[in-house]
């Protein structure tokens, strides 16, 4: 098969377009000719961090959708024909991605492959935080800081349909109306205005009950509410920040955090990516995407994703 890979870590041009070894079949794997992938900010870290095994290229990449090529002999929930999408920590950015069962998950009749290969990740961690952890519930107020990547756009659309007053922090007006077209109450430019301010303001001065930070970068505790939440989503400004216990003593402040990628292949969460798949086949929830790019051309793709700042989700295109 072909695939993006790399021999060392580095910038996006240590990214090659190679013929290699197509994925060995174990007796629970799923292997899934790949549509589309959906670029995720793992990919981007782990080209730059995650050292291949010596001697051999790395597949890098999270998560794709697509057809199930062949499974393994135990494989009992999917069979060669159906269209799904898969996560692994490695491997999507070939035209084979093979997966465990677990972490296969059917799409419902109407959903394409380009929305389903920018979904489990981001809308199943967007629930995550804003529910699982973060507790909201309707009439609640939450601010989403770095509202215009993937999961951002995810948690704006599920909060606001949960019935909260969702302010979105992100930069440009050209970014924050469109955050505003898929539910946000209210926009923040961070480049313009002082976020912490703001939110009090649009609060009247109590602070808002939940920050889900998918940006990172200096945290904006000052934003919350007397015994608020603030759950710790992502760094994809690469910026490291830190908290004292005065600072959350203060307030009474609950702080959380989770990885929803070591909970993909779990009942609670398959259900979970089985409803919102449903909701989006039913265009109850979107993914905008920015730009498509063709497997081979994934170095620019890495390359347009850390310098184009998109709006939504960059796809790589496998196949016709």
């Amino acid at each position: 098969m072909k695939a993006a890979v790399y021999h060392r870590n580095g910038d996006p041009d240590v990214l090659c377009f190679e013929e290699i070894a197509d994925p060995e079949i174990a007796p629970t794997t799923v292997l899934i000719r790949v549509a589309y992938v959906g670029l995720q900010g793992g990919d981007i870290y782990n080209r730059r961090n995650t050292p291949p095994r010596a001697g051999a290229p790395h597949v890098v990449g999270y998560q794709a959708a697509g057809t199930v090529e062949a499974v393994g002999e135990q494989v009992t929930s999917v069979r060669p024909g159906d269209r799904v999408a898969g996560f692994a920590f490695a491997g999507s950015h070939a035209e084979l991605f093979g997966v465990d069962q677990q972490h296969v998950y059917p799409l419902p009749e109407g959903l394409d492959f380009a929305v389903a290969a920018a979904l489990p990740v981001e809308f199943g961690t967007a629930s995550d935080g804003l529910f699982e952890f973060g507790r909201l519930k309707a009439g609640e107020t939450v601010l989403v800081r770095g509202a215009t990547g993937g999961v951002g756009i995810a948690a704006v659309q599920l909060a606001h349909r949960a019935g909260a007053t969702v302010i979105a922090v992100a930069a440009t007006a050209e970014r924050l109306l469109r955050v505003s077209e898929l539910g946000a109450t209210h926009v923040i430019d961070y480049r313009n205005e002082d976020v912490v301010a703001r939110a009090r303001e649009l609060t009247d001065g109590r602070g808002v009950d939940l920050v889900l930070d998918v940006a990172g970068g200096a945290p904006l505790l000052g934003a919350c509410a007397f015994k608020g939440r603030y759950g710790l989503v992502g760094a994809a400004s690469g910026v490291t920040a830190s908290v004292t216990f005065e600072d959350l003593l203060t307030n009474g402040l609950t702080v959380f955090s989770f990885m929803f990628g070591r909970e993909m292949g779990t009942d609670r969460v398959r259900r979970l990516i089985a409803d919102l798949m449903r909701r989006a086949a039913d265009g109850e929830l979107s993914m905008p995407v920015e730009k498509v790019f063709a497997l081979s051309d994934a170095a620019q793709a890495h390359a347009f994703v850390e310098r184009g700042r998109p709006l939504g989700r960059v796809l790589l295109k496998a196949r016709g």
